[in-house]
C-alpha cells in the first residue's frame, strides 16, 4: 500500500492504514520471535519492492542482463534495504513489557528513525522512500525547516501509533490530543518565514531529451550540443539571465572541449547571460574523472571560466554501479550492467564552495545526491540564494522513479526555504519556490525550455543550522528513558 503514498500517486493518507494494519496484525499473531521477524520483514520488503521496482528499467534497457537475473538483483537489493525497518519493528516487539502507549508513541518511532539513518549511511547509503517525503502537501511539512524530512517521518510514526491505540480504545483523550497537537504545530510552523526573498532573476532550464542509447556515442556529441544551443537561443525567454543545462549535457571530457567552451563563455558574457551545465571533469595529472558542473558566460570578477577555475562542483555522493563499481575486479566481468558508460568516477570534496553566477550563489547537488539532505546542508551558507540539482533520469524510462526523485528534490526546498531548480535530460524538469510550491514543469520525454522568474532567498532555517542534532538528542533521551524504566521495572 505504501507506494501509493509517494509520487506520482501522492495519496499520503494511505500510510496510516498500512501501519495501523501492521500494528494490529502484530497484536494477534502467535507471540514468537520468528513470527514477529517474518511479519516485519514481509511488511518491509513488500514496501521496497513496490517503491523501487523501477530500478529494473535501467537493467532491462541498458544493462544487457537476463530478465531473471535482473529481477533477482532487485529482490536482493530490496531484501537488504528491508532489513533496516525490519530490525526496528522487530526490536519494538522485544519490549512487550513496556506499556502499549509509550511503545507505539515513543519507542517504535525512535527505532524507525534510527533504522532510516543507518539505511542512509551504511555502504554509502540509500535514503530513498523516507516516509516524510509523502507528506510535503500536508501540515506536517511545517516540521521540515525545523527537523528535516525525518521530523515529518517521526510525526507520521507517532500519529500511526496514536491511531492504532484509538482503534483499540486505549488512552483516547491522550492520543486524540497528541494527533491534534502535531497537526496544529505543523500548521503553525508552515506559516513561518525563515529566509528573506531577494530580487528576482529570469531563469531558463533546458531539457534536451537526448536519447540515452546514443548519448555517449562520439558522433552524437555535437548534434546534442547544437540541440542544446538551439533551444538556448530560440526556446528560452530572451530576458533569461541564468541558463541551466542538465547533468552531463556535454557528454565529453572538459579538457577536450576547450575550443567549444571558451568561445561559448565569451559569447554568453557579451549577452549578459550565465550558463551552468553538467560535463565530465578530468584531471590530467591524476588521470581521474569527476561528474562535474561548470559555469560559463557572465560571472563575478575572478570567477570567469577556465579549465582550472574553482567555480565548479564535483559530485561527492556517487551512485553505486552507475558511477562507481564496488568490488569492480569481481563484478565488471560478470555482465554489461557493471560496465555502464562513465562508471568509474572519483569523489569530489564533501564540502565545496557554492557555484557563482553573476546574479547569485547556488548550492549544487548532482542527481542522486539530492536525496542526502545532510550533505546539501553542509554546503549551504546564509548567502546561498538558490538550490540547484542537475539530473538524468532517462535511465529509468517512463517508470515512477523520476517522479519520486522530483518529490525528494522538492523536500530540499522546504527544508532550506530556498527556491530549487531541477534540470534534467528528459524530465522531470521543474522549478519550486522557497516554500516548495511548484512554479512550473516540463512534459516528460520532450525537448523544451522552462523559463520563470525566480527569487533567491537568504537566511537560515533551524534545520540548516542544527541539522539532525535535535532528533539525535530526542532519540537518545527516549532510549535512555526506556532503559531506566526497564531497570526500575526489573527491581520491583
Amino acid at each position: 500500500m505504501q507506494v501509493f503514498a509517494f509520487a506520482p500517486f501522492n495519496q499520503y493518507w494511505i500510510v496510516y492504514p498500512a501501519f495501523i494494519g501492521f500494528f494490529l496484525l502484530l497484536d494477534v499473531v502467535q507471540k514468537t520471535t520468528q513470527h514477529y521477524f517474518l511479519i516485519s520483514f514481509t511488511f518491509s520488503i513488500a514496501m521496497f519492492i513496490s517503491c523501487l521496482h523501477w530500478i529494473y528499467v535501467s537493467m532491462d534497457l541498458f544493462g544487457g542482463m537476463p530478465m531473471a537475473v535482473s529481477i533477482l538483483l532487485i529482490v536482493i537489493l530490496c531484501a537488504y534495504l528491508a532489513l533496516f525497518p525490519t530490525l526496528a519493528l522487530w526490536l519494538s516487539t522485544r519490549f512487550l513489557w513496556l506499556p502499549k502507549a509509550p511503545r507505539y508513541l515513543l519507542l517504535t518511532p525512535v527505532l524507525w528513525l534510527v533504522s532510516d539513518w543507518l539505511r542512509g549511511y551504511i555502504l554509502t547509503g540509500f535514503p530513498w522512500a523516507y516516509l516524510g517525503y509523502s507528506h510535503a502537501d500536508t501540515p506536517l511539512a511545517g516540521f521540515a525547516p525545523i527537523l528535516g524530512v525525518q521530523g515529518i517521518t517521526l510525526a507520521i510514526m507517532m500519529i500511526s501509533g496514536a491511531l492504532t491505540l484509538l482503534i483499540q480504545k486505549q488512552k483516547t483523550l491522550l492520543n486524540s490530543a497528541l494527533i491534534f497537537s502535531i497537526l496544529i504545530i505543523g500548521f503553525v510552523l508552515q506559516k513561518q518565514q525563515y529566509t528573506q526573498p531577494q530580487p528576482a532573476i529570469m531563469v531558463s532550464l533546458i531539457q534536451g531529451n537526448i536519447d540515452q542509447n546514443s548519448k555517449w556515442q562520439k558522433d552524437q556529441l555535437y548534434p546534442s550540443l547544437f540541440k542544446y544551443l538551439d533551444l538556448s537561443e530560440t526556446g528560452l525567454d530572451q530576458q533569461a539571465e541564468l541558463i541551466i543545462w542538465p547533468e552531463s549535457a556535454i557528454a565529453a571530457l572538459e579538457i577536450d572541449m576547450q575550443q567549444f567552451l571558451q568561445p561559448l563563455s565569451v559569447n554568453l558574457a557579451k549577452k549578459n547571460k550565465t550558463l551552468i551545465t553538467g560535463i565530465i571533469g578530468y584531471t590530467l595529472a591524476t588521470q581521474k574523472y569527476y561528474n562535474t558542473i561548470i559555469a560559463l558566460g557572465k560571472l563575478p570578477v575572478n570567477e570567469q571560466y577556465a579549465l582550472t577555475t574553482k567555480n565548479r562542483y564535483q559530485k561527492y555522493q556517487l551512485l553505486p554501479i552507475g558511477e562507481f563499481v564496488p568490488f569492480e575486479e569481481l563484478l565488471r566481468p560478470l555482465a554489461p550492467y557493471f560496465n555502464l558508460p562513465m562508471s568509474s568516477f572519483q569523489r569530489g570534496a564533501e564540502i565545496q564552495p557554492n557555484l557563482q553566477s553573476a546574479q547569485t550563489k547556488l548550492a549544487a547537488a548532482l542527481c542522486y545526491e539530492i536525496a542526502f539532505p545532510e550533505l546539501l546542508r553542509k554546503n549551504i551558507s546564509e548567502k546561498t540564494g538558490i538550490l540547484l540539482t542537475l539530473s538524468n533520469d532517462a535511465w529509468f524510462g517512463d517508470s515512477i522513479g523520476p517522479a519520486q526523485h522530483l518529490q525528494i528534490a522538492r523536500m530540499r526546498a522546504i527544508e532550506f526555504a530556498r527556491p530549487l531548480l531541477r534540470s534534467t535530460n528528459n524530465g522531470i524538469t521543474a522549478i519550486f519556490d522557497a516554500s516548495g510550491h511548484e512554479q512550473g514543469r516540463l512534459p516528460v520525454n520532450s525537448a523544451a525550455v522552462l523559463s520563470k522568474k525566480v527569487q533567491p532567498a537568504f537566511g537560515k532555517t533551524p534545520y540548516q543550522t542544527y541539522g539532525a542534532i535535535p532528533l539525535y538528542l530526542y532519540c537518545l533521551l527516549i532510549l535512555l528513558g526506556v532503559f531506566f524504566y526497564r531497570k526500575k521495572w526489573a527491581n520491583r
